[in-house]
């Protein structure tokens, strides 16, 4: 008589192994749905059903690592969490979004175009778009250069609060050329006056000898994501082309931000009075001093 085989007995069903830290790191980033999301250790430790200690020691972290920012109003993204994709903080829908305005703004121009964002004490070019005057320009895409010395870098500092200015490039400031601002107080006069110019921040050789810009700021609800510029000989009068990059910026914002082109605003702006620059409100904005400064 044949024995019956026995059955195999079930295996036991083996413990969840515990998640790494890389997994940890991502489930913490992946909570906040972007850039302006705020949440505290108890929100980030109910989204991710992590032990509110474990939570609270990768938050530290992320922190001194720059991935997060934190204050009393609870943690948010970073500056470098902000150079990565999604929609809120990525450089390549800013750099999509203002790609065609780059290129119509060298076609009408022939000038040289640049994109950037700032990041930490520096401005980091996104894009760069030129014409033959492209070589003598010693910028690059992926390049830096200090944001207190550049157009581009005022144009975004411009807009945000004095403490951010300070602690940004308050104590890297130096001149690399003689025309370089070299003090925050300087620097805050000179944002000042960017200010009330609607934006619009200019330089002469305070980055490069020989070498002049104009740039504004595409803006959003939260502040400056980026500005862009055209750059020229420093004799060339950049007050004709000034208008041209205030308007690529603010279609720029436009097409990063849609949601500040509103039916009601769009209403508002149809019965408002035509905003375009014309010569005589570029010379009450625009000053230029004895030795070429821009007052």
């Amino acid at each position: 008589m044949t024995a019956l085989s026995a059955e195999p007995e079930p295996t036991p069903a083996r413990p969840e192994l515990p998640l790494s830290m890389v997994e940890r790191m991502t489930l913490i980033m992946d909570a906040f749905a972007g850039r302006s999301t705020r949440l505290t250790l108890e929100d980030v430790a109910r989204s991710t059903h992590l032990p509110r200690s474990t939570a609270h020691r990768i938050l530290d972290q992320l922190v001194r690592l720059d991935w997060l920012d934190h204050t009393s109003f609870g943690y948010s993204l970073g500056r470098r969490a902000l150079g990565l994709g999604g929609r809120n903080g990525s450089h390549g829908e800013v750099r999509e979004a203002a790609a065609p305005l780059l290129h119509d703004l060298q076609i009408k121009t022939g000038m040289v175009v640049h994109l950037a964002v700032l990041d930490g004490s520096d401005v980091f070019y996104l894009d760069k778009v030129g014409g033959r005057f492209a070589l003598s320009v010693p910028s690059r895409v992926g390049g830096r250069a200090p944001a207190h010395s550049t157009a581009l870098g005022k144009a975004i500092l411009a807009w945000l609060e004095p403490e951010q200015v300070e602690a940004l490039v308050g104590r890297s400031i130096s001149r690399l050329t003689s025309r370089t601002i070299g003090d925050i107080g300087t620097l805050h006069q000179e944002l000042n006056r960017i200010r009330q110019r609607r934006g619009l921040a200019f330089e002469r050789g305070e980055c490069f000898p020989n070498i002049a810009c104009v740039a504004a700021a595409i803006r959003g609800p939260e502040g400056p994501v980026a500005s862009i510029s055209l750059v020229g000989d420093a004799r060339m009068p950049l007050e004709k082309v000034a208008p041209l990059v205030a308007d690529a910026a603010r279609q720029a914002s436009l097409a990063y931000f849609p949601d500040l082109e509103s039916p009601r605003r769009a209403r508002r702006a149809r019965r408002a009075p035509d905003r375009t620059w014309s010569s005589e409100s570029m010379n009450r904005f625009l000053t230029v001093g004895q030795d070429g400064d821009w007052l």
